[in-house]
């Protein structure tokens, strides 16, 4: 799953959860922890020197830069559940979905977008920890995958409501969500 920084594929995320049963992968990343985020529930927060050393051993599937912090899925997180019978859920960059498919070709690509740019800055500002600069820099990288993810992704999700969006992906994983599911 991927899609633009505030289209609200965590939620989307959650709500699955309720749902069906799946391994949610928990990626590295350089970048601080926020508020609440748990080491290992949300991110393993590693520094620069340790991501880049995995990097160098080969211990991710897929890995890239966004916004000055370098994120990415290490192997472990995927082959492990998967060996256990497990579906596994990535939250990933469009450059990581790439190396991703690469490496999985028969992966589900879902792309949830939000339902215009407008509606997207409005939900990053909303957030109340990013800055006026880090907004804009999103909404161009926004712009730039919503062009690119018609060619990536099979499955396109616009949240605009989170209990339809979160019913749409469930259908798409073949899973009927019962209609007092989340919303």
């Amino acid at each position: 799953m991927s899609g633009p920084s505030g289209a609200g594929k965590s939620s989307v995320v959650e709500g699955l959860a309720k749902l069906l049963p799946f391994h949610f992968s928990v990626s590295m990343t350089t970048r601080e922890a926020r508020p609440g985020e748990v080491e290992g529930v949300d991110y393993r927060f590693v520094d620069r020197r340790r991501f880049q050393e995995a990097v160098a051993a080969g211990d991710l599937v897929e890995w890239a830069e966004y916004g000055g912090n370098l994120y990415g899925t290490p192997w472990d997180e995927v082959t492990g559940p998967r060996h256990r019978g497990q579906d596994v859920l990535l939250d990933i960059e469009l450059v990581g979905a790439r190396n991703v498919k690469h490496a999985y070709p028969e992966a589900i690509m879902i792309f949830i977008a939000p339902p215009d740019l407008a509606e997207l800055e409005r939900r990053l500002r909303a957030r109340g920890d990013t800055s006026d600069a880090d907004i804009a820099r999103r909404l161009e990288v926004a712009r730039l995958q919503m062009a690119e993810a018609p060619g990536l992704f099979e499955h396109l999700v616009v949240n605009d409501d989170l209990g339809a969006a979160v019913g749409q992906v469930a259908g798409i994983l073949g899973v009927v969500p019962d209609p007092g599911g989340p919303s």
